[in-house]
């Protein structure tokens, strides 16, 4: 490809607008394009990339046992009302009529229609396990679409699913699909974690997600270095050590005039903050709910989400909890009535807790769980973090942000309950089919790798997902002998099957064009000067390498391929 006819134009400047490295150096190096929040145009340079990206994907996949096929993004809300994810998604999800007012939803995800497929294709055991993926264009409107392409409002996935007789048959295309994921990452030259994570709203049992690591990941992920455990902090688990058992002390009242925080509260009372129980209010599914755990820890939200098997939960706001009878800074379950009550674990793993008293100014010391309060709940609900003990080896916890790239499910059989996908035994008794579902975001990956490989120059492509494998500049094109022995280089490379970026433009300085190389990022840079010539020779650079080297002309060829294929191990 000749720099000259490129439709895109690299940027000296940063976007006012990019919040990420990632989508900071797309924009700059002319790789996207932005439509509207959250949508966007790759322009040839990225969908190079993501051409190779998918091509993995499909090679990986059809190697599990994958068939490709296509399944539409306009679907009938029907399928939907029938699993009762439409509210599930809620505002997240497209919705539209036709010209008839027949609902219509813009797919997020896929999972009804697949399951209506396999309804009307499988029979018999005979006709599992099947492993069908596509790659497709999923719409969600999202709230707050940020960083380029990593939460976007319309994006490309490979989504997969797995159809199976019984468990077994299932845990066995589980573990194709995640040995398949891990497969992909390494060929597209990209470090991942594989971390337990919670399934969200597409529901199901187990689930993992393969994360990138990077400072600007939305992700959290809680990590043992002694035994491997990772999971997304939504998931983690911990081991709070307990406290001391003491003898129960009774329930007594105590002033605490303008004490409104857990860390106000033990200096105040110059005890440790686990010793005090704190109080967070919240409606779910449009009823209050009080929650309480140990004032050291915190909640996970995503936990207390699925302890109470709710669709929404949020935060109350001030106005919703004095309604419900709550004293904002002094508020405790003791004595509560007509609310639901869920209390943390910690809180069973101590006593003579301090409370608050349901009066302004006032707590309890002394107040001890079961005698004082009861639950209408009882689960771990804390949020673990680092510092923390691992709940495998007892060995301290760490973390790290990371962008999610891929996600993989088992989800039962609540899809073919819902939509009476089933078939017949040996016996010839009727089963629903078991389902798994998998994921990979292609743009988000695309932008995650972008994320985790730039320097303060811009973009260091993993050689295998790069747009071209090499950049060559002609320097003074307009001396008749950089122009022939670049023209002629340039043939001879993309004879031999090499991918390169020619900067034939006649009106860029050698700054700019060398700026540009870096800006873009791909592994390899070759240069035609009048002062290398003299010498016979081309300048030949990693993308990464601190000095450039130089090669004989008639061994230019043999010497990219050295480069290459050593970047490809």
């Amino acid at each position: 490809m000749r720099f000259s006819r490129m439709v895109s134009k690299t940027l000296r400047d940063d976007p006012p607008d990019a919040e990420t490295a990632s989508h900071r150096l797309m924009l700059r190096a002319g790789l996207i394009h932005q439509v509207a929040a959250g949508v966007y145009s790759y322009l040839p340079m990225a969908l190079r990339s993501l051409r190779k990206i998918e091509s993995i994907i499909r090679e990986e996949m059809d190697a599990a046992g994958g068939q490709e096929l296509m399944m539409p993004a306009l679907q009938p809300q029907e399928l939907w009302d029938q699993t009762g994810r439409k509210k599930a998604f809620g505002d997240n999800m497209f919705a539209l009529n036709d010209r008839h007012g027949r609902n219509l939803v813009l797919a997020p995800t896929h999972e009804e229609v697949v399951t209506n497929l396999v309804k009307a294709n499988v029979q018999s055991y005979r006709d599992l396990p099947q492993i069908l993926y596509q790659i497709q264009t999923k719409f969600r409107d999202e709230a707050r679409p940020r960083a380029g392409l990593v939460r976007v409002r319309e994006f490309d996935m490979k989504d997969a699913y797995s159809f199976n007789a019984d468990e077994d048959s299932l845990d066995e295309s589980y573990q194709a699909m995640a040995e398949a994921y891990q497969n992909i990452f390494r060929r597209c030259g990209l470090p991942v974690l594989m971390a337990e994570a919670d399934s969200g709203a597409i529901g199901g049992k187990d689930s993992h997600e393969f994360l990138l690591a990077t400072d600007t990941g939305e992700d959290t992920v809680i990590t043992c270095e002694s035994c491997s455990y990772t999971a997304n902090a939504e998931k983690a688990a911990s081991t709070i050590p307990k406290l001391l058992s003491e003898q129960e002390q009774c329930l007594e009242e105590v002033a605490t005039p303008g004490i409104k925080t857990i860390a106000a509260l033990a200096k105040f009372l110059t005890v440790h903050e686990s010793k005090t129980l704190k109080a967070v209010f919240y409606i779910a599914d449009g009823e209050p709910v009080f929650v309480t755990i140990r004032g050291d820890l915190e909640v996970n939200e995503t936990k207390l989400k699925n302890a109470l098997h709710a669709t929404d939960l949020r935060m109350a706001d001030g106005e919703e909890a004095r309604s419900a009878g709550l004293v904002a800074g002094s508020a405790s379950p003791i004595g509560l009535n007509d609310i639901k009550i869920v209390v943390d674990l910690s809180v069973t793993n101590g006593n003579n807790f301090i409370a608050g008293a349901n009066k302004p100014d006032v707590h309890y010391k002394g107040a001890n769980y079961p005698r004082d309060f009861e639950a209408d709940t009882v689960a771990d609900i804390s949020l673990a973090q680092p510092g923390q003990l691992c709940p495998l080896c007892g060995q301290t916890l760490e973390s790290t942000k990371g962008i999610e790239v891929g996600h993989i499910f088992k989800l039962g059989t609540f899809f073919s309950e819902s939509l009476g996908a089933d078939f017949l035994d040996a016996e010839g008794q009727q089963h629903p089919v078991m389902m798994g579902c998998y994921g990979i975001g292609v743009g988000r990956l695309l932008a995650a790798a972008v994320e985790q490989n730039n320097d303060e120059n811009g973009i260091v492509f993993p050689a295998p997902i790069a747009p071209y494998q090499i950049h060559m500049i002609a320097l003074n094109i307009n001396n008749n002998e950089v122009f022939e022995v670049a023209e002629k280089l340039y043939r001879d490379l993309e004879l031999a099957g090499i991918e390169v970026l020619f900067d034939d433009r006649e009106d860029a300085a050698a700054g700019v064009k060398f700026n540009d190389a870096d800006l873009i990022g791909l592994p390899v840079r070759l240069v035609v000067s009048p002062r290398n010539l003299k010498d016979g020779k081309v300048e030949i650079k990693g993308r990464t390498d601190s000095e450039s080297g130089s090669v004989a002309l008639d061994d230019v060829l043999v010497s990219v391929q050295e480069v290459l294929a050593s970047l490809a191990k």
